[in-house]
């Protein structure tokens, strides 16, 4: 607030995950602010490209950072801003739920960089009385997803709106599965999500460590479906979660507990929509497709973003009318994925 922070204002945060970031995200946050990750291994010219384009005040970075963000704004060190002394007053903004939150950058299929602006009301849909997960003041968070990937929202406003603990894993311990074990058991994790990728890779080396988890949440991808299997036949959680959903839906819209794997499935089913989300399959016209039959897949709700950041055209080609609503205003995201409903 002291910097000019005002609110729906971007501040972009180019900082590996830490308990910095996690203090940079609520700074951002109760100044009214829209946080902006920046990933730190991206080519300057892309960081500097996506610092522009969202029109950032300055970014925070790490002290010794100063050589890995480009930008033609002010570039802060977090740590000496931590260091000052803060305010724990209630500041009385006037912010709405759909006032943004946060602005995540996806590449898509255009290849050009796309900025996917998402309201309070969306993370909130997320985590809270979400209809697939309940979390508690015991549980213990791992926080393994890249910041500037929307992997990153459930982990970190899961535990700080429930008041569990956030337990941040560093980058290099996330690719390495037996030290991620290690930590995994040396902090109590009790909730683990994993990107289809990282679960394939690990997911026999984690071993007995997965069947300490209260919850283990896979997608984010085609999930090897021979992994699961073994998982469950071997080292199953209490719950393994199969998650699908576009960062443009705000990370999670279906979700489907799997129990069992069927000896012949090619894929996991991407179950039903979650808490305060509508799931339609609709044909070529428009319509709904009936039981059986293909379709393609479009979200609605209160997980659906605001657009597309400095795209008009883009967010009018994909957030559409919900004409199957009754909310004035309702919007839904056409995802372009297809799908079929099953029995």
């Amino acid at each position: 607030i002291g910097l000019g922070v005002k609110p729906d204002q971007p501040v972009a945060i180019c900082l590996e995950r830490s308990p910095a970031m996690v203090v940079g995200l609520l700074a951002i946050l109760k100044a009214g602010g829209v946080y902006v990750p920046i990933d730190r291994a991206l080519p300057s010219a892309r960081q500097e490209w996506l610092i522009a384009d969202c029109a950032a005040r300055f970014v925070l970075s790490g002290s010794d950072d100063g050589d890995l963000v480009e930008a033609t704004i002010p570039v802060l060190p977090i740590e000496p801003l931590i260091a000052g002394t803060g305010s724990n007053a209630d500041l009385g903004l006037a912010l709405s739920a759909d006032a943004a939150a946060y602005v995540m950058y996806t590449s898509g299929s255009t290849g050009l960089p796309k900025g996917v602006v998402v309201p309070h009301r969306a993370v909130n849909r997320l985590v809270i009385n979400n209809g697939y997960a309940q979390f508690g003041s015991n549980d213990r968070v791992a926080w393994v997803g890249n910041p500037s990937f929307d992997i990153s929202t459930l982990e970190v406003w899961a535990p700080l709106l429930y008041g569990s603990s956030l337990i941040v894993i560093p980058y290099t311990d996330v690719l390495q599965p037996e030290v991620l074990g290690n930590l995994v058991q040396q902090h109590r994790i009790t909730v683990l999500h994993l990107t289809a990728g990282l679960f394939s890779q690990s997911a026999d080396d984690l071993g007995p460590v997965l069947a300490s988890l209260r919850l283990l949440l896979v997608g984010g991808d085609a999930v090897d479906v021979a992994a699961v299997a073994r998982v469950l036949r071997q080292n199953g959680p209490q719950h393994l979660l199969h998650c699908y959903g576009p960062t443009e839906t705000t990370t999670f819209a279906t979700v489907c507990e799997i129990t069992a794997i069927n000896a012949t499935s090619r894929r996991l089913p991407i179950g039903r929509p979650i808490a305060n989300t509508r799931v339609y399959l609709l044909d070529g016209h428009g319509g709904p497709v009936p039981f059986g039959a293909v379709g393609e897949l479009y979200i609605g709700g209160a997980g659906v973003a605001r657009g597309y950041l400095n795209r008009p055209d883009l967010t009018a080609e994909r957030f559409l009318a919900d004409p199957f609503s009754k909310e004035p205003g309702a919007r839904m995201y056409r995802t372009g994925d297809l799908a079929r409903y099953l029995p």
